[in-house]
């Protein structure tokens, strides 16, 4: 992600079309508001104006397909998911990973499995680090 796009992240209407256009690869307005994810077909008006703006943003581009424009995203569900969790973590938890980490445990249920599959994910996380650094990261403990 450049460094302009990092500060970006789209509005949940931007995403909606997002999420299209990475189903599709790439997408003219017309088959954007056909996608088969949405609930409810959104306006064609409304959304070749979101796709403009998203392209002024940097977030998708066209690329002209005969008469039409067809839209391609130039962000990947990572670089969003990553950004939206910074300004989550930032906003709302101080950026302290463990108080959203607690704050998730304590709201939601959460199988067995799933812890299971969390523990696994911290200690491929710490090897990965350590293999990197040639040291165990430190962990900086939750203020109380």
């Amino acid at each position: 992600m450049t460094a302009r796009r990092a500060k970006i992240l789209p509005t949940r209407s931007e995403l909606r079309i997002l999420h299209a256009l990475w189903d599709m690869g790439q997408g003219t307005v017309e088959e954007v508001t056909k996608h088969r994810g949405f609930s409810r077909p959104p306006n064609y008006k409304t959304t070749q104006t979101l796709l403009r703006i998203m392209e002024q943003k940097g977030l998708v581009r066209h690329v002209t397909r005969g008469r039409v424009f067809s839209f391609v995203p130039c962000v990947t569900r990572e670089e969003v998911g990553k950004g939206a969790v910074r300004r989550l973590l930032d906003q709302t938890f101080g950026g302290s990973p463990a108080e959203l980490l607690v704050n998730l445990l304590e709201s939601a249920s959460v199988d067995e499995a799933e812890l299971e599959e969390l523990e696994s994910l911290i200690r491929k996380y710490r090897a990965q680090t350590k293999d990197l650094s040639g040291r165990v990261p430190r962990s900086n403990p939750p203020a109380s």
